[in-house]
């Protein structure tokens, strides 16, 4: 039997789960889209396919290839070939302006007024501990910066100053701050 801080925090994640989903109902989009364009926003350029959009989402390929449609039918979302097969995936100018009305907006604005000592400990916590023990397979608990990875290289005295092991091409500071589908977590976070 569950203890009770177990069960009052399942509570609390479903209900914000839930209230994050009601507030996403609006504005020409629905919550899959809403998420779909966070995601392109926040990707880095080797996790912008479809099929790393699908691992992040935990979604099915028709239920991306819908949500993909419709984005790229109302101009927010653009499909280019991908050097290797597939397609990449990249927000339109639209698609950006779409997001400066974001409903998760309102929710940010509010988490801003915390402590940040304590909005990272419990980013912390949810990146290692919550979400892990979350995602259905390796593939979708994966996703996070390139700066909590441990293939994320640091040279100092050289240039470029970051660099990913795991594709072994230079990275640029503002990269590292993106999601990657490739993510193999480090013990200690970089700031």
């Amino acid at each position: 039997m569950p203890k009770t801080t177990t069960v009052l925090l399942h509570v609390a994640f479903d209900r914000a789960a839930r209230l994050l989903r009601a507030a996403d109902y609006g504005r020409g989009l629905n919550p899959a889209q809403w998420q779909t364009l966070r995601y392109l926003a926040r990707c880095n350029r080797f996790s912008n396919s479809q099929k790393a959009l699908g691992d992040y989402l935990a979604a099915t390929k028709g239920t991306v290839s819908q949500t993909l449609a419709s984005l790229v039918a109302k101009g927010l979302v653009l499909k280019e070939p991908r050097q290797g097969g597939g397609q990449s995936l990249f927000l339109t100018e639209k698609g950006r302006q779409a997001l400066a009305a974001d409903p998760a907006l309102d929710f940010l604005d509010k988490l801003d007024a915390f402590p940040t000592g304590d909005l990272k400990n419990l980013l912390y916590d949810l990146e290692n501990m919550v979400l892990p023990s979350l995602a259905p397979d390796a593939a979708a608990e994966a996703f996070g910066p390139c700066r909590n990875c441990a293939h994320l290289e640091m040279r100092a005295g050289r240039k470029p100053k970051f660099h990913c092991g795991h594709f072994n091409v230079p990275l640029k500071k503002k990269e590292t701050k993106n999601l990657c589908a490739h993510v193999s977590p480090r013990q200690q976070w970089l700031d």
